[in-house]
């Protein structure tokens, strides 16, 4: 089938549920990903022909998005931070707004690198993107990476290794100390960083069908009773393994942002900054362990 052909249907399917931009960057993507033809070529080339498997291939994926399954799970990957990330529904689909966070580390501790290598653990890693993201980009420095689940720690491993980084992996239950802490005992650190679960039951109806539909709820929801209960444990755990001068690092839920702040004044961390995002939505919380 002609590749003009071909792309008018994934329009024709698709335009309803992802409007006409979103599906000429869904089409070009699954053609660069699965033969490595750009849309460079298929523009200088209208005539242009799929065989017949590649054309079945290529319909694959628009019944998937058809389905709405989000197009980074149909590809098995992603790009975050400049780097590439394969991801599965055992784990979120990196977020820009990750990305402003992990700015924010590696900009606010560009003037901590010295010959002393700096510590740093993330908290329900998922794909391990914070992780991995801040092993490339902050020189000396030793990474750990916690999640509870073993199937996203599979999938955090695949990605560390395909970004030749070396992250010292732990499964654990942030919210069960026994489930981490013999892992953790001689070990402090200077940043922790975590994009907990955060999103309240009370919110899905914000939400988009492909994620609710695809995304792993257990790293996404909370009660709306109790909406704070990771961060809570997060920073108790900060208070006891940050060492003298150490950040803790928060991607926050926008609606409680004030919220956030007077849980770390109790903790008493000093010097707590509240950031937006490009979107100004409160998306981030600093606070320093003096």
């Amino acid at each position: 089938m002609k590749a003009l052909d071909l792309k008018q249907i994934f329009h024709n399917e698709l335009n309803a549920i992802y409007g006409r931009d979103e599906v000429e960057t869904f089409y070009f993507l699954s053609t660069e990903f699965y033969f490595n033809i750009s849309r460079l070529q298929l523009a200088l080339d209208p005539e242009f022909t799929f065989s017949k498997i590649e054309t079945g291939q290529l319909i694959t994926v628009l019944n998937e998005l058809k389905a709405q399954k989000p197009i980074q799970y149909v590809l098995g990957e992603t790009e975050f931070y400049g780097l590439k990330f394969k991801v599965n529904s055992d784990v979120l689909i990196p977020r820009p707004e990750t990305e402003e966070l992990i700015n924010w580390i590696v900009k606010d501790n560009a003037s901590r690198q010295t010959n002393k290598k700096l510590k740093i653990l993330d908290i329900g890693t998922g794909s391990g993107c914070i992780a991995i993201a801040l092993a490339k980009h902050i020189q000396n420095a030793t990474i750990y990476a916690l999640d509870v689940s073993e199937q996203a720690l599979d999938v955090a491993r695949t990605n560390a290794e395909d970004n030749q980084v070396n992250i010292q992996f732990i499964e654990g239950d942030v919210l069960d100390k026994t489930s981490w802490s013999c892992q953790m005992d001689d070990l402090n650190f200077d940043v922790i960083v975590s994009n907990p679960p955060y999103v309240r039951c009370l919110e899905k109806q914000e939400m988009n069908p492909n994620v609710l539909d695809n995304e792993p709820s257990l790293a996404l929801f909370v009660d709306n009773e109790n909406p704070l209960q990771f961060f809570d444990a997060i920073a108790a755990l900060a208070v006891d393994k940050l060492n003298i001068d150490g950040q803790l690092f928060f991607e926050i839920n926008q609606y409680l942002g004030k919220e956030m702040v007077t849980l770390l004044d109790a903790y008493k961390f000093e010097g707590v900054v509240l950031r937006k995002d490009l979107n100004g939505n409160d998306r981030m919380i600093k606070g320093h362990m003096i």
